[in-house]
């Protein structure tokens, strides 16, 4: 029985072609990389995927030296300051 419902429950998880056509659609729009490309050249759906990848690691990337450089502000001001606030209001 457990084993019928794991099944199901897969199955009901699966995307069709289809809607895997337009999320990929979706994300060349997306992505800088694909966007700047003429409209003539087709880039595979694993291409896509693997810039997806690719982007999300580079805007964790810029997120990360961010966070880093506003706690590095935060440091050089004094605690009580309305900029100390604005920058804790940054990092939460």
């Amino acid at each position: 029985m457990s084993n019928r419902r794991s099944r199901q429950s897969s199955s009901a998880l699966r995307i069709s072609d289809d809607q895997m056509i337009d999320l990929v659609s979706k994300l060349r729009v997306l992505l800088p990389e694909i966007r700047e490309r003429r409209r003539s050249d087709k880039v595979s759906a694993s291409k896509v995927l693997q810039e997806t990848c690719n982007y999300i690691r580079k805007l964790h990337r810029k997120v990360d030296n961010l966070s880093d450089r506003l706690s590095q502000l935060l440091d050089s001001v004094d605690e009580d300051s309305q900029e100390a606030a604005v920058i804790r209001s940054l990092l939460m």
